[in-house]
């Protein structure tokens, strides 16, 4: 039982990771050169988050299922993407990354809005975060959240929450609204994302803080008030919220105001 729901029921094929998803969208004649970019992407991706992680664009969108739900993964590349991810249930398709990211891999965004719009039973949603800087991320997380959470209640069904590797931006959304929204404690999120991924990866020392020009103002530094009580708990190495402080975020993120 974790998050207030019973795994036990559910296909393990489905819970550990029910699709592979890697069958190629990339034309074999541009291979070449995806694969080059590829290696500049997760050179750039490796220096800038502190461990060895690799995306191959080349070899098509990839994902995994964290809950029967939700699935994290790779950006979308053709409008056939889209027909995959229906087959699977899926009814929300929540895209976090910004046009520069897209044009790198030459995926024409326009094109599988267009196809998503012809399908009676998906919605295509953007939800633009920048690419390797987690100040932007930590202060777009509340909008992106509150997008996501309106856009599962109003859809309903199977949500896909991408990036460009489905390795940053995406997890830690997904992580945030597990965490916010659905009950979990932060390490019960966090342990289900992990699952996915083959523990034996070879990773490096992360960095000393793990944050690039990111900084965070404390007003109220007295660990005997009850923010620095709130602060010191939520701290810890086992985070959780409480169901009062889970119903507050809710509030907020429903009345978050609407993006242009």
């Amino acid at each position: 039982m974790m998050g207030g729901m019973d795994f036990s029921d559910i296909p393990r094929s489905m819970a550990v990771k029910a699709i592979s998803g890697s069958t190629s969208s990339a034309k074999q004649s541009s291979s070449e050169s995806e694969g080059e970019k590829s290696n500049i992407y997760s050179h750039n991706m490796t220096e800038a988050m502190g461990a060895v992680l690799t995306y191959r664009h080349e070899l098509g969108m990839n994902y995994n299922f964290i809950r029967p739900d939700l699935i994290v993964g790779s950006c979308l590349q053709a409008p056939e993407d889209v027909d995959k991810l229906r087959k699977v249930g899926v009814k929300t398709i929540f895209c976090l990354q910004q046009d520069p990211d897209l044009e790198y891999f030459g995926v024409d965004i326009g094109a599988i809005q267009d196809y998503a719009k012809k399908c009676s039973d998906i919605e295509h949603i953007r939800a633009q975060i920048r690419d390797f800087d987690s100040f932007d991320l930590r202060m777009r997380l509340p909008a992106v959240v509150s997008k996501l959470y309106k856009a599962i209640n109003q859809n309903g069904g199977v949500t896909y929450v991408h990036c460009t590797a489905g390795l940053g931006r995406a997890p830690a959304v997904a992580m945030a609204y597990m965490f916010w929204v659905q009950g979990y404690k932060l390490s019960e999120a966090h342990r289900l994302l992990l699952w996915t991924y083959n523990e034996f990866e070879l990773v490096t020392t992360p960095n000393k803080d793990g944050h690039v020009n990111n900084f965070l103002h404390v007003v109220n530094n007295d660990p005997s008030s009850v923010n620095g009580a709130v602060r010191k708990r939520l701290s810890s190495e086992d985070p959780d919220l409480r169901k009062e402080e889970r119903l507050k975020i809710r509030q907020f993120l429903e009345a978050y105001p609407e993006e242009e």
